[in-house]
């Protein structure tokens, strides 16, 4: 009957342990919540500021003031306009239709010339030393 009683005891000082173990992770993961919680807080409070910079920073008004001040521009007048008929002639076409873009060839010509196996001009692949 002893050894029943020393059994119990010391199944209940186990569960003691292990429940005081589970209280003191739940206060430590409640303070972790609790801290990002004020991380959260200032971090939004943080993007509130910035919002309402911008928001100062970006006022048409003061824009207009900035340029106004530091550009020297001018409206635009309708005489500034051209009609369509005044544009100069499109020039001419170097090749004629069908046949293929001479800058498009030499570029296929470069591509099959050089070396699939750098990467660029200048910079060549490691070699395998097997």
């Amino acid at each position: 009957m002893r050894f029943i009683h020393l059994l119990v005891i010391g199944a209940l000082i186990f569960a003691a342990a292990h429940v005081y173990r589970i209280k003191m992770d739940s206060t430590a993961r409640t303070e972790k919540v609790l801290r990002l919680h004020a991380e959260i807080r200032e971090q939004r409070d943080a993007i509130a500021s910035l919002r309402a910079e911008w928001a100062k920073l970006d006022a048409p008004l003061r824009l207009q003031g900035l340029s106004d001040r530091h550009l020297s521009l001018k409206p635009v007048n309708g005489t500034q306009y051209d009609s369509l008929k005044n544009l100069p002639e499109r020039p001419p076409r170097m090749f004629r239709p069908g046949e293929p873009d001479p800058i498009g060839a030499m570029l296929n010509t470069i591509e099959a010339a050089s070396d699939p196996e750098t990467v660029t001009g200048s910079v060549p692949q490691p070699e395998d030393n097997q």
